[in-house]
């Protein structure tokens, strides 16, 4: 981690004001603007936690920061300890502790024996850049308290990073939601993982979400989700290019936009625009691209050299006929819209659904436009199964979209995720 300090901007930055807000240290607006207020919580949090208090985030620092992040600690039971007490002295509850330690008998500890205890702060933050090192964190967080989540990785990248999946409940009807085909578009990684910690939070309580019965859909439903379809992609635009990027040059020479990364790039890290690399009419997509004045690879629009050309698109297929899933969502922004058709081949069903999506969202239901028509992983899966498939556009503006859209897109989408997994 960036070491931070009275000046320091960026990711980084926010993660810690993040943090610290939500541990009761308030340094006002999560900007990534290392400011006076910020570097007074922190020497606060310093002072309370037996560090140096210089204002300094350092790996000292951040070492104790890192506990609160990964959302739980290690603890062992010493003499006149509860469940109770270790509660309140972690601000979480009893029923957390026993959540995250199955076959314990909370009425029974021993000293000596080891807890994983969650903190009492959520795992996922939704008011920061969200990377893919953050999220592989929360994925980590949320297996360790709620270890009957199961988690796995459904390929790599092109930089090797892990495509991460998680499969929430163990019912027989198998949905599938990614996200992320789209770098500047990670805002829909925060949606799938926030849903997905809601959803384990829920079942663990035996509390509902909605009126929807959490532990029936988990008896009924497997929900398989990949949340960040494109990681090196999000990484360079949140992180920016990093001049040990194997692609460093290429990168620079084919970003002709004149604008940083930042604001532009939807490809993967090979300039290839993954939701265009499908084989569902390829061939079309690749015939656009000379009018959408598209040559080669770039930030948007290339398809690439053939289907499935990258690792990415080439997991998801692979993902997908490894499952039998009865409908499919592949989350992108912007608009506040769902595609819900490819070639008249999506069965007549289709529509019904999105209309039903449609009414929990407000969001409209429409033909994808000309310039979207093919190639897409939604346009693949109809045609490969003949099954429901839709792209849903959240959110409205200009991408990337700001995180503070971030509670109106959750609230409009959090009954389609529920209603996708019983249709």
């Amino acid at each position: 981690m960036q070491v931070l300090r009275l000046g320091s901007v960026g990711p980084d930055v926010k993660l810690a004001q993040s943090l610290l807000n939500k541990i009761g240290y308030p340094v006002g607006a999560v900007d990534g603007i290392y400011g006076t207020r910020t570097r007074q919580a922190v020497i606060a949090f310093q002072r309370n936690n037996g560090l140096v208090a210089d204002g300094i985030v350092g790996p000292a620092t951040w070492s104790v920061f890192e506990q609160f992040l990964r959302g739980y600690a290690i603890y062992y039971v010493r003499p006149g300890d509860t469940l109770y007490n270790i509660a309140g002295r972690f601000y979480t509850s009893v029923n957390s502790i026993v959540t995250a330690n199955p076959g314990i008998n909370p009425n029974v500890i021993n000293i000596g024996q080891r807890l994983v205890v969650p903190y009492g702060i959520d795992v996922v933050f939704t008011d920061i850049d969200y990377t893919y090192e953050i999220m592989e964190r929360d994925i980590q967080g949320l297996k360790a308290r709620y270890p009957f989540l199961e988690t796995g990785v459904a390929g790599t990248s092109v930089l090797g990073r892990n495509l991460y999946y998680l499969r929430l409940g163990t019912g027989p009807r198998q949905v599938f939601y990614n996200a992320a085909h789209h770098a500047i578009e990670w805002i829909t990684t925060v949606l799938l993982m926030k849903f997905a910690e809601n959803f384990l939070k829920a079942y663990s309580t035996g509390s509902r979400i909605r009126g929807y019965n959490v532990r029936e859909i988990w008896n009924q439903s497997s929900i398989y989700i990949v949340p960040m379809v494109n990681p090196d992609g999000v990484d360079l635009v949140l992180n920016g290019l990093s001049p040990t990027n194997p692609y460093y040059a290429d990168l620079l020479r084919w970003n002709t936009t004149g604008r940083p990364f930042s604001q532009v790039w939807s490809a993967n890290i090979r300039g290839v625009d993954l939701n265009r690399n499908y084989p569902a009419s390829w061939e079309e997509a690749k015939a656009q691209e000379e009018a959408l004045g598209i040559f080669g690879p770039g930030p948007t629009r290339y398809g690439g050299p053939y289907p499935l050309s990258e690792p990415e698109s080439s997991a998801m297929v692979s993902f997908t006929r490894t499952h039998d899933f009865r409908l499919a969502l592949a989350y992108h922004s912007q608009g506040r819209v769902i595609y819900w058709n490819y070639l008249n081949l999506a069965p007549p069903e289709s529509l019904t659904i999105a209309n039903a999506f449609a009414r929990v969202s407000g969001y409209i239901v429409s033909d994808v436009p000309y310039e979207a028509a093919y190639a897409g992983y939604k346009d693949w899966f109809i045609q490969e199964y003949r099954r429901p498939g839709f792209t849903i556009e959240v959110g409205l503006g200009q991408n990337p979209l700001p995180i503070s859209q971030f509670n109106t897109i959750y609230n409009d989408n959090e009954e389609i995720l529920l209603l996708a997994s019983l249709i």
